[in-house]
């Protein structure tokens, strides 16, 4: 199985994420943009493997090690990364200690596991809205930012997502999860 932690959304955030990828679309020449289904905020991929078990006993010790208490974080932001075949666009949440912590001791937590290519660079959370994306000529990013509007939600689970594609299409399955105090 193809596996990666993740923050989930609650259905009116995920509403106004998708009505931001929609926009995207319509200003774009061409790109793959993230079904509404499967808009998420990765915490740390983990790839192929079988060992769903000791993922799953990771996650609830990064959990009770963290305290394991609700947080908010506050989405907000725009920006892409250059890539030669069409940059991907993001948006981006605030930095929220206990996430950097509770994802830090994720990786912490994996890796002891024996997950030692698990990513532990400088977490930089965002919300992927398309990948390889080409935006119009009449593109203007700084307007395109300002019809985001900052939104804020409580995160009170850590999920573990299953990654397949299903009759060509990318599915993002929750398999387990972790409730957050």
């Amino acid at each position: 199985m193809r596996l990666f932690t993740a923050i989930l959304f609650n259905k009116n955030i995920e509403a106004s994420l998708y009505q931001t990828v929609e926009r995207l679309r319509a200003s774009s020449k061409s790109g793959t943009f993230t079904a509404r289904e499967n808009l998420h905020l990765t915490l740390n991929f983990i790839g192929e493997t079988k060992r769903l078990d000791e993922v799953k006993q990771a996650m609830t010790s990064a959990v009770r090690k963290a305290k394991g208490k609700k947080f908010s974080v506050l989405i907000r932001g725009f920006g892409k990364f250059k890539r030669r075949e069409g940059d991907i666009y993001w948006v981006g949440i605030e930095r929220e200690e206990e996430l950097w912590r509770l994802q830090k001791d994720l990786v912490k937590e994996l890796k002891e596991t024996g997950f030692f290519d698990i990513d532990d660079m400088e977490y930089t959370p965002h919300l992927t809205l398309g990948r390889r994306v080409k935006v119009k000529d009449s593109f203007q990013a700084k307007e395109f930012e300002a019809g985001i509007l900052p939104m804020q939600m409580e995160v009170s689970r850590i999920s573990l997502m299953k990654s397949e594609r299903i009759e060509g299409k990318l599915v993002y399955t929750e398999i387990y999860h972790v409730e957050l105090d």
